[in-house]
């Protein structure tokens, strides 16, 4: 059986990028790079993580989304998720407006 040029290249070319994952710039593999820094003291940089999100702001933008739809079912969506929250108050009393 044959392999014809394109896919000798093909898989030539995952080969090499798969390579290029397991070794840093220095030649050393990743982690023995990253061991070498921390048994040397140098701090390793660590990925960039966002910070958590604030839970009350989450929740109010669920009532917001609520209040925009003016429904009963929106209302009860939210006080069903919420309903310790102060806003389910909020959102119980908009649900008693609601025209039945």
């Amino acid at each position: 059986m044959r392999i014809s040029r394109l896919s000798a290249g093909v898989l030539g070319a995952i080969f090499a990028l798969a390579m290029a994952d397991h070794h840093s710039s220095e030649g050393l593999p990743i982690m023995d790079g990253k061991a070498k820094a921390a048994e040397s003291g140098k701090s390793v940089p660590s990925p960039s993580v966002p910070p958590a999100r604030d839970p009350s702001a989450a929740v109010a933008e669920e009532y917001e989304a609520a209040r925009r739809k003016n429904t009963a079912e929106a209302y009860e969506l939210f006080i069903a998720r919420h309903g310790d929250d102060p806003l389910a108050e909020k959102a119980r009393a908009d649900l008693k407006r609601l025209p039945r």
